[in-house]
């Protein structure tokens, strides 16, 4: 047993090495590896880090296990709380969630909770362990829009209580933002993502893909029609924003939406897909947070030099610090306190650069961070073939628009309990980036898991009633 203050160090792939691959940067845990940073763990009688997830997983009783040596058990332990455990051991925010509140961490490091639970979820899928289906079924139907995160979680919880749920996605894979949005190297697709759908599928989900609420059918349909007693909207916020500036419609900028879609989703960086995608020479993504990282990352691996175009400072950058650490040791730039104020295009009408200001920051705004101020005459330009704009997203509208009684806020977000998920149309129910605006997919998961006990009270009082 090395230090117990210091947390067993994690294999990663050299950086130099996967600045040119999509290959996943982070190897985990080996079963030596997982049981030596489960013996740190203090078993916690009344454990902050459980307070500090989302999903509120046992996470002593896992941890506990894993020591042991009992990897099916753990596995068990978590899949009592969380459909997604190969996804959240490995984006999750856990520095300012479960590990930000671990014991251990106070006068060391913290148990590497995210580690420990993706070890577990590989283990389970490299030996056969699937999730148990309800012995019997409820005999009501619940459906599902959107197989990201929310949904999925909603579904899986749904179905272990016995309800026949189908999910509904709009592209042709499920996964929403875990397919679209997060890359290869952080997020590996078949290894990850299909194993923990198909999971979920063997809680008995049914997935219907390429169906669009609001245009392939409707909610108010679904459950007129089709016999759906409740329904959740998981739909997400796919929708990007822009900045306003000059030159915005010109060709080569992007939204971090299109471009990390394109190659994710759409396979752009594999030479035997024909999506195109814009190979650029030198790229400033314009933000600061994960999608920002991801989109730079992604275009760096596609052979570009690329810049984090940043209005504040590295302290408050909001993406988490493990992805800025691993952007800065593949060699990207970051171009802090700078702000653009117009793309600049050549007589085609393609990108040729973009112009900037430097900022400086001030007193603090409605965020709690201190607000970026421009320093007059610092204006220069940046030479450029490419800009990705990383500025968040908004739900689409569609849903909303074509739902009767469903009410939104002026973000266009579903207005939504937080407790349990309920809208303002009876029986419809909604979380995630659809009610929040772009967050984080544990987060996400959290509020399909309320959906899911918001959706079993409903349809259970309308039985006693």
């Amino acid at each position: 047993m090395g230090d117990v203050l210091k947390k067993v160090p994690v294999r990663e792939q050299d950086p130099k090495v996967r600045a040119t691959n999509f290959e996943e940067v982070c190897y985990g845990y080996n079963k030596e590896e997982a049981m030596e940073e489960a013996a740190r763990c203090l078993t916690c009688k009344n454990a902050k880090c459980v307070k500090g997830c989302p999903v509120n997983i046992d996470i002593p009783g896992f941890i506990k296990e894993v020591k042991e040596g009992n990897f099916e058990e753990a596995f068990k332990v978590i899949g009592q709380s969380s459909a997604l455990p190969a996804v959240c051991g490995r984006v999750c925010p856990q520095e300012t969630q479960c590990e930000g509140l671990c014991i251990r961490g106070i006068k060391g490091e913290p148990v590497s909770i995210g580690k420990l639970e993706r070890f577990v979820a590989d283990w389970a899928k490299e030996n056969g362990i699937k999730p148990e289906p309800p012995k019997e079924k409820n005999g009501h139907k619940v459906a599902v829009i959107g197989a990201g995160p929310a949904g999925l979680t909603c579904a899986g919880d749904l179905a272990k209580m016995g309800y026949d749920v189908t999910i509904f996605e709009a592209l042709h894979q499920p996964g929403g933002v875990l397919v679209y949005g997060i890359p290869e190297f952080r997020l590996p697709k078949d290894k990850v993502v299909k194993m923990e759908v198909e999971n979920v599928k063997a809680l008995g989900v049914k997935i219907e893909t390429n169906v669009i609420i609001g245009k392939s059918t409707t909610i108010d349909e679904l459950m007129e029609k089709e016999g759906f007693e409740a329904v959740f909207i998981g739909s997400g916020a796919g929708l990007p924003m822009f900045m306003g500036i000059p030159g915005e419609i010109s060709n080569g900028v992007f939204s971090a939406n299109e471009y990390l879609t394109r190659s994710n989703l759409m396979k752009a960086f594999r030479d035997d897909h024909d999506t195109p995608i814009k190979m650029g020479k030198k790229v400033a993504v314009v933000g600061g947070g994960n999608v920002a990282m991801d989109a730079a990352r992604t275009a760096l691996r596609l052979g570009a030099e690329v810049h984090i175009v940043y209005r504040r400072s590295e302290a408050e950058l909001p993406a988490r610090a493990e992805e800025v650490h691993h952007a800065k040791e593949e060699g990207i730039i970051f171009d802090l306190l700078c702000n653009p104020t117009e793309i600049l295009a050549d007589e085609n009408g393609w990108v040729r650069g973009m112009k900037c200001v430097r900022m400086e920051l001030g007193e603090p705004d409605a965020s709690g961070r201190r607000r970026p101020v421009e320093i007059p005459g610092s204006e220069f330009e940046m030479e450029l073939d490419t800009v990705i704009m990383s500025l968040g997203t908004s739900p689409n509208p569609l849903i909303s628009s074509t739902t009767i009684g469903l009410d939104t806020n002026k973000r266009k977000c579903i207005i939504a309990d937080e407790e349990n998920g309920k809208t303002t149309k009876d029986g419809v129910y909604a979380g995630g980036d659809a009610v929040t605006g772009a967050a984080t997919v544990i987060l996400a998961m959290g509020a399909g898991k309320s959906a899911a006990q918001g959706i079993d009270e409903f349809i259970k009082g309308k039985i006693i009633n």
